[in-house]
């Protein structure tokens, strides 16, 4: 099921963070400069990623919405950098502008926090080309979605929107083998519906049929539960992650991808034991 997505036998495949901003949550400002983004990305590359995961809009909470030329100046080089050194890129966006120049510039994924719904013309940049598209969970928008959320069932309520979104995005032309998901850690959920989820992927990809992207790195969640502060939290996400790949998660969204790739790999190695 994803093949497509592996570069090297990985248990699970990592991608890569790279925030071409100055005000994301855990590092904002630390890769605005096109060069640093380049080399970080390409240090993730060699650290193992899969992909590199390449943003120029900050999504999170209360963040705001940030002008479409402003965003092409701070991804599009950097994609076309990363992508003519080797690497696998995916563009994080909401802007179908932004999908249709970066995928033209090399990006072989769309990564989408608003599953195609902010932008009308998403729906048609995504079809009419063959990148790799990710449709997540969020309730709200960044700048509303940490306003009470609420869910009857979180594992539900969240397959259940994906599966509308996926069924609107197979209907516009997007091959269903193209699609993967993400429950959208953080976005619009309190601690109890972050732990439902991580500790319901195996439903959500059993029910979907599709590969589950999962992104717990360096989370609010993960500090409410033990206190660290956002850049102290890489502990908390290698656990969270490699949890999340002994239950069955096919990708992780993760800052530091050195230890992340280490985690996976013995989380998947006892999976594959306690299958026995």
């Amino acid at each position: 099921m994803n093949d497509w997505f592996r570069k090297n036998g990985q248990p699970a495949w990592i991608m890569g963070v790279l925030n071409c901003t100055p005000d994301s949550f855990s590092d904002g400002g630390l890769h605005a400069d096109m060069d640093q983004a380049i080399e970080h990305g390409m240090a993730m590359w060699r650290d193992g990623a899969d992909w590199i995961d390449v943003g120029g809009e900050s999504t999170r909470p209360g963040a705001p919405s940030v002008a479409l030329e402003e965003e092409l100046e701070r991804v599009l080089g950097v994609v076309q950098h990363l992508c003519e050194r080797g690497c696998r890129v995916s563009i994080d966006t909401m802007k179908a502008e932004v999908m249709d120049q970066a995928v033209k510039a090399g990006a072989g994924m769309i990564n989408d926090v608003s599953a195609l719904r902010f932008d009308p013309a998403s729906l048609d940049v995504a079809a009419g080309c063959q990148a790799l598209v990710c449709l997540m969970h969020m309730q709200g928008t960044p700048r509303t979605m940490q306003q009470c959320p609420r869910y009857e069932d979180p594992v539900d309520d969240v397959c259940a929107f994906l599966e509308q979104r996926m069924d609107v995005c197979v209907k516009a032309g997007i091959g269903e083998e193209r699609i993967l998901v993400d429950p959208g850690i953080g976005f619009g959920k309190d601690l109890e519906h972050n732990l439902a989820l991580v500790a319901g992927v195996r439903v959500i990809r059993n029910r979907l049929g599709r590969p589950v992207l999962l992104g717990v790195s360096r989370k609010s969640f993960l500090g409410r539960l033990t206190g660290a502060s956002v850049e102290d939290r890489e502990l908390e996400t290698a656990v969270a992650g490699g949890i999340g790949v002994f239950l069955g998660a096919d990708g992780l969204r993760v800052h530091d991808v050195r230890l992340q790739r280490r985690a996976s790999i013995v989380a998947a190695a006892l999976a594959d034991a306690a299958l026995v």
